[in-house]
Protein backbone atom coordinates (compact mmCIF):
# COMPACT_ATOMS: atom_id res chain seq x y z
CA UNK A 1 0.00 0.00 0.00
CA UNK A 2 2.94 1.98 0.76
CA UNK A 3 4.53 1.48 -2.52
CA UNK A 4 0.96 2.29 -4.47
CA UNK A 5 1.33 5.59 -2.48
CA UNK A 6 4.41 6.78 -3.35
CA UNK A 7 3.89 5.67 -6.63
CA UNK A 8 0.61 7.43 -7.27
CA UNK A 9 2.45 10.27 -5.08
CA UNK A 10 4.96 10.21 -7.95
CA UNK A 11 3.13 9.97 -11.23
CA UNK A 12 1.25 13.31 -10.00
CA UNK A 13 4.30 15.04 -9.41
CA UNK A 14 5.56 14.06 -13.27
CA UNK A 15 1.96 15.50 -14.61
CA UNK A 16 2.29 18.47 -12.57
CA UNK A 17 6.03 19.26 -13.47
CA UNK A 18 4.26 18.12 -17.36
CA UNK A 19 1.61 20.64 -17.25
CA UNK A 20 3.96 23.48 -16.00
CA UNK A 21 6.03 22.78 -18.74
CA UNK A 22 3.52 22.68 -21.02
CA UNK A 23 2.51 26.42 -19.96
CA UNK A 24 5.81 27.92 -19.81
CA UNK A 25 5.81 27.08 -23.89
CA UNK A 26 6.31 30.06 -25.60
CA UNK A 27 4.69 30.55 -28.83
CA UNK A 28 5.58 33.46 -31.45
CA UNK A 29 3.27 35.28 -33.78
CA UNK A 30 4.49 33.87 -37.49
CA UNK A 31 6.21 30.66 -39.12
CA UNK A 32 8.92 31.39 -40.82
CA UNK A 33 8.21 28.44 -43.74
CA UNK A 34 10.97 28.70 -46.40
CA UNK A 35 13.29 30.80 -47.95
CA UNK A 36 14.81 30.31 -51.48
CA UNK A 37 15.54 32.36 -55.06
CA UNK A 38 12.60 32.62 -57.71
CA UNK A 39 10.01 34.30 -58.81
CA UNK A 40 7.43 36.15 -56.16
CA UNK A 41 4.63 35.51 -58.81
CA UNK A 42 5.28 32.15 -59.44
CA UNK A 43 5.80 31.01 -55.77
CA UNK A 44 2.87 32.82 -54.82
CA UNK A 45 0.68 30.80 -57.44
CA UNK A 46 2.72 27.64 -56.38
CA UNK A 47 1.88 28.38 -52.49
CA UNK A 48 -1.58 28.51 -52.98
CA UNK A 49 -1.74 25.15 -55.25
CA UNK A 50 0.04 23.52 -52.15
CA UNK A 51 -2.13 25.53 -49.72
CA UNK A 52 -5.49 24.35 -51.41
CA UNK A 53 -4.13 21.06 -51.60
CA UNK A 54 -3.24 20.58 -47.98
CA UNK A 55 -7.31 21.37 -47.50
CA UNK A 56 -7.29 25.19 -47.17
CA UNK A 57 -9.92 27.82 -49.24
CA UNK A 58 -8.13 30.99 -50.71
CA UNK A 59 -10.59 33.59 -48.95
CA UNK A 60 -8.14 36.11 -51.17
CA UNK A 61 -5.28 37.62 -51.73
CA UNK A 62 -3.82 40.92 -52.50
CA UNK A 63 -0.31 43.08 -53.13
CA UNK A 64 -0.27 46.05 -50.03
CA UNK A 65 3.33 47.16 -51.68
CA UNK A 66 5.86 46.47 -53.99
CA UNK A 67 7.70 42.67 -53.45
CA UNK A 68 4.72 41.57 -51.37
CA UNK A 69 1.91 39.22 -51.18
CA UNK A 70 -0.65 38.28 -49.02
CA UNK A 71 -3.12 35.46 -49.51
CA UNK A 72 -5.99 34.71 -46.80
CA UNK A 73 -6.59 31.05 -45.72
CA UNK A 74 -9.45 29.32 -43.93
CA UNK A 75 -10.56 25.85 -43.37
CA UNK A 76 -13.39 23.97 -41.93
CA UNK A 77 -11.39 23.92 -38.34
CA UNK A 78 -10.64 27.04 -38.02
CA UNK A 79 -13.96 28.18 -38.43
CA UNK A 80 -15.99 25.68 -36.79
CA UNK A 81 -13.40 26.85 -33.53
CA UNK A 82 -14.15 30.67 -34.66
CA UNK A 83 -17.61 29.61 -34.02
CA UNK A 84 -17.53 28.59 -30.16
CA UNK A 85 -15.93 31.64 -28.68
CA UNK A 86 -16.98 35.50 -28.20
CA UNK A 87 -15.61 37.25 -31.32
CA UNK A 88 -13.67 34.16 -32.21
CA UNK A 89 -14.13 34.89 -35.94
CA UNK A 90 -11.21 37.15 -36.19
CA UNK A 91 -9.35 33.72 -36.01
CA UNK A 92 -11.41 32.25 -38.75
CA UNK A 93 -8.55 33.28 -41.21
CA UNK A 94 -5.03 32.84 -40.89
CA UNK A 95 -2.31 34.59 -42.95
CA UNK A 96 0.00 33.59 -45.40
CA UNK A 97 3.10 36.08 -46.77
CA UNK A 98 5.41 35.87 -49.29
CA UNK A 99 7.93 39.20 -49.27
CA UNK A 100 10.87 39.30 -51.95
CA UNK A 101 14.27 40.83 -50.76
CA UNK A 102 16.92 41.10 -53.34
CA UNK A 103 16.83 37.54 -54.66
CA UNK A 104 15.54 35.98 -51.42
CA UNK A 105 11.69 35.45 -50.98
CA UNK A 106 11.08 34.39 -47.74
CA UNK A 107 7.47 32.66 -47.06
CA UNK A 108 5.56 32.75 -43.97
CA UNK A 109 2.40 32.80 -42.29
CA UNK A 110 0.48 33.63 -38.83
CA UNK A 111 1.32 30.72 -35.93
CA UNK A 112 -1.73 29.50 -35.31
CA UNK A 113 -1.48 28.52 -31.85
CA UNK A 114 -0.23 31.77 -30.69
CA UNK A 115 -3.53 33.27 -32.65
CA UNK A 116 -5.72 31.33 -31.27
CA UNK A 117 -4.99 32.31 -27.64
CA UNK A 118 -4.22 36.05 -28.34
CA UNK A 119 -7.87 35.73 -29.76
CA UNK A 120 -9.24 33.73 -26.49
CA UNK A 121 -10.75 30.72 -29.05
CA UNK A 122 -11.45 27.43 -27.46
CA UNK A 123 -8.55 25.55 -29.00
CA UNK A 124 -5.39 26.11 -29.61
CA UNK A 125 -5.74 24.90 -33.68
CA UNK A 126 -2.84 22.21 -33.69
CA UNK A 127 -4.12 20.89 -36.60
CA UNK A 128 -4.57 23.63 -38.87
CA UNK A 129 -0.55 24.49 -37.61
CA UNK A 130 0.59 21.09 -38.76
CA UNK A 131 -1.61 21.10 -41.99
CA UNK A 132 0.27 24.43 -42.61
CA UNK A 133 3.45 23.15 -41.94
CA UNK A 134 3.02 20.16 -44.15
CA UNK A 135 1.86 22.58 -46.94
CA UNK A 136 5.11 25.32 -46.99
CA UNK A 137 7.58 23.77 -44.61
CA UNK A 138 9.21 25.32 -41.03
CA UNK A 139 12.16 26.89 -40.12
CA UNK A 140 11.64 28.69 -36.97
CA UNK A 141 8.80 30.67 -35.04
CA UNK A 142 9.82 34.45 -35.06
CA UNK A 143 8.34 38.06 -34.81
CA UNK A 144 8.69 38.37 -30.72
CA UNK A 145 10.43 36.77 -27.77
CA UNK A 146 7.29 35.09 -26.96
CA UNK A 147 4.69 34.87 -24.95
CA UNK A 148 2.51 32.21 -22.88
CA UNK A 149 -0.63 31.27 -23.50
CA UNK A 150 -1.83 32.45 -20.17
CA UNK A 151 -0.02 35.19 -21.27
CA UNK A 152 -1.66 35.73 -24.81
CA UNK A 153 -5.80 35.24 -23.60
CA UNK A 154 -4.74 38.26 -21.00
CA UNK A 155 -2.64 40.31 -23.47
CA UNK A 156 -2.11 44.04 -23.86
CA UNK A 157 0.72 45.61 -24.45
CA UNK A 158 1.01 48.15 -21.62
CA UNK A 159 -1.32 49.76 -18.63
CA UNK A 160 -3.94 51.51 -20.21
CA UNK A 161 -4.08 50.21 -23.32
CA UNK A 162 -6.89 47.58 -24.52
CA UNK A 163 -7.08 43.70 -24.60
CA UNK A 164 -8.76 41.69 -27.19
CA UNK A 165 -12.32 42.12 -25.49
CA UNK A 166 -12.55 45.64 -25.52
CA UNK A 167 -12.26 46.00 -29.23
CA UNK A 168 -14.58 48.96 -31.28
CA UNK A 169 -18.60 49.01 -32.11
CA UNK A 170 -18.96 51.09 -34.94
CA UNK A 171 -22.53 50.49 -35.66
CA UNK A 172 -25.27 48.14 -35.17
CA UNK A 173 -28.37 47.57 -38.01
CA UNK A 174 -31.64 46.17 -37.43
CA UNK A 175 -30.19 42.52 -38.28
CA UNK A 176 -27.17 40.71 -38.76
CA UNK A 177 -27.99 40.48 -42.97
CA UNK A 178 -28.55 44.76 -43.00
CA UNK A 179 -24.58 45.06 -40.88
CA UNK A 180 -23.18 42.44 -43.27
CA UNK A 181 -25.00 44.42 -46.58
CA UNK A 182 -23.66 48.11 -44.85
CA UNK A 183 -20.28 46.78 -44.77
CA UNK A 184 -19.89 45.29 -47.84
CA UNK A 185 -21.49 48.93 -49.94
CA UNK A 186 -18.98 50.79 -47.55
CA UNK A 187 -16.05 48.73 -48.81
CA UNK A 188 -16.94 48.34 -52.05
CA UNK A 189 -17.54 52.39 -52.43
CA UNK A 190 -13.67 52.55 -50.78
CA UNK A 191 -14.18 56.31 -50.12
CA UNK A 192 -12.23 56.13 -47.08
CA UNK A 193 -9.44 53.61 -48.00
CA UNK A 194 -10.63 50.80 -46.98
CA UNK A 195 -11.28 48.13 -49.63
CA UNK A 196 -12.91 44.58 -49.23
CA UNK A 197 -10.38 41.34 -50.07
CA UNK A 198 -11.67 38.81 -48.56
CA UNK A 199 -15.18 37.22 -46.68
CA UNK A 200 -15.05 34.15 -44.02
CA UNK A 201 -18.69 33.33 -42.97
CA UNK A 202 -18.94 31.43 -39.51
CA UNK A 203 -20.77 28.12 -40.03
CA UNK A 204 -23.99 28.16 -37.13
CA UNK A 205 -23.10 32.11 -36.52
CA UNK A 206 -24.01 34.96 -37.36
CA UNK A 207 -20.88 35.92 -37.51
CA UNK A 208 -18.55 37.41 -40.95
CA UNK A 209 -14.79 38.29 -41.15
CA UNK A 210 -13.86 40.46 -43.46
CA UNK A 211 -10.18 41.15 -44.72
CA UNK A 212 -9.43 44.71 -45.61
CA UNK A 213 -6.60 46.81 -47.42
CA UNK A 214 -6.27 50.34 -45.71
CA UNK A 215 -4.96 53.19 -48.50
CA UNK A 216 -4.19 56.87 -47.04
CA UNK A 217 -6.84 58.32 -48.97
CA UNK A 218 -7.42 60.91 -46.28
CA UNK A 219 -4.81 59.98 -43.92
CA UNK A 220 -1.68 58.09 -43.98
CA UNK A 221 -1.40 57.02 -40.61
CA UNK A 222 -3.77 54.62 -41.70
CA UNK A 223 -2.42 53.68 -45.07
CA UNK A 224 -0.87 49.40 -45.06
CA UNK A 225 2.57 50.83 -46.75
CA UNK A 226 3.29 53.43 -44.15
CA UNK A 227 2.25 51.41 -41.27
CA UNK A 228 4.90 48.62 -41.88
CA UNK A 229 7.64 50.57 -43.49
CA UNK A 230 7.54 51.86 -39.65
CA UNK A 231 7.41 48.77 -37.57
CA UNK A 232 8.21 45.65 -40.01
CA UNK A 233 11.91 46.70 -40.04
CA UNK A 234 13.95 43.34 -39.61
CA UNK A 235 15.33 40.80 -41.53
CA UNK A 236 13.06 38.48 -41.72
CA UNK A 237 9.88 40.51 -42.33
CA UNK A 238 6.12 40.34 -40.42
CA UNK A 239 4.31 40.61 -43.68
CA UNK A 240 1.61 37.90 -42.39
CA UNK A 241 0.60 41.02 -40.06
CA UNK A 242 -1.93 42.33 -42.64
CA UNK A 243 -4.64 42.81 -43.44
CA UNK A 244 -6.29 44.40 -40.86
CA UNK A 245 -10.10 43.26 -40.29
CA UNK A 246 -13.89 44.00 -40.05
CA UNK A 247 -16.22 41.38 -37.87
CA UNK A 248 -19.84 41.53 -37.98
CA UNK A 249 -21.03 39.96 -35.06
CA UNK A 250 -24.97 39.18 -35.13
CA UNK A 251 -26.34 43.13 -35.82
CA UNK A 252 -23.25 44.83 -34.88
CA UNK A 253 -19.96 46.02 -36.68
CA UNK A 254 -16.41 45.47 -35.16
CA UNK A 255 -12.88 45.89 -35.42
CA UNK A 256 -10.28 45.46 -32.91
CA UNK A 257 -8.50 48.36 -31.54
CA UNK A 258 -4.98 48.81 -33.09
CA UNK A 259 -3.37 49.69 -29.92
CA UNK A 260 -4.30 45.85 -29.80
CA UNK A 261 -4.16 44.55 -33.02
CA UNK A 262 -0.53 46.46 -33.73
CA UNK A 263 0.83 45.25 -30.42
CA UNK A 264 0.00 41.23 -30.58
CA UNK A 265 1.66 40.98 -34.01
CA UNK A 266 4.60 43.25 -32.79
CA UNK A 267 4.79 42.37 -28.52
CA UNK A 268 8.60 43.52 -28.42
CA UNK A 269 8.14 46.77 -30.27
CA UNK A 270 10.14 49.42 -28.52
CA UNK A 271 7.59 52.18 -27.05
CA UNK A 272 10.21 54.68 -27.92
CA UNK A 273 12.93 55.75 -30.91
CA UNK A 274 13.37 54.37 -34.18
CA UNK A 275 10.71 51.67 -35.08
CA UNK A 276 8.89 52.55 -32.26
CA UNK A 277 5.27 52.60 -31.45
CA UNK A 278 5.91 56.62 -30.99
CA UNK A 279 6.56 56.54 -34.69
CA UNK A 280 2.60 55.58 -35.39
CA UNK A 281 1.04 57.23 -32.53
CA UNK A 282 -1.60 58.54 -34.54
CA UNK A 283 -2.16 55.86 -36.05
CA UNK A 284 -4.99 53.52 -34.13
CA UNK A 285 -7.14 56.44 -34.42
CA UNK A 286 -6.72 56.83 -37.97
CA UNK A 287 -7.68 53.02 -38.43
CA UNK A 288 -10.78 53.15 -36.10
CA UNK A 289 -12.18 56.57 -38.04
CA UNK A 290 -11.44 55.23 -41.69
CA UNK A 291 -13.32 51.66 -40.59
CA UNK A 292 -15.65 53.64 -38.61
CA UNK A 293 -16.84 55.45 -41.29
CA UNK A 294 -16.64 52.33 -43.98
CA UNK A 295 -18.71 50.52 -41.58
CA UNK A 296 -21.57 53.17 -41.69
CA UNK A 297 -20.46 54.79 -38.23
CA UNK A 298 -19.39 57.95 -36.95
CA UNK A 299 -16.00 59.40 -37.09
CA UNK A 300 -16.10 59.56 -33.36
CA UNK A 301 -17.71 56.22 -32.81
CA UNK A 302 -15.89 54.20 -29.69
Amino acid sequence: MRWTRNWIGSVLLLLCATSAYAQEVLLKPFVLAAKSSGDLVQKTEATKAALTKAGFSIAGSYSPYANTAIIGVTNDELRGTAAKSEHGGYGAAMRVALVKLKDEVQVSYTNPPYWANAYRMTGDLRETAAKLQAALGRIEEFGAKGLTAEQLRKYHYAFGMEYFNEDNSFASYPSHEEAVKAVEAGLAAGKHGVTKLWRVDLPGKKEVLFGVAMKGVENKQMDDTYLMSEIDFKDVKSAAHLPYEILVADKTVHAQYARFRIAISFPDLSMMGANSFMNIMKSPEAIREALALTAGGKKDAR
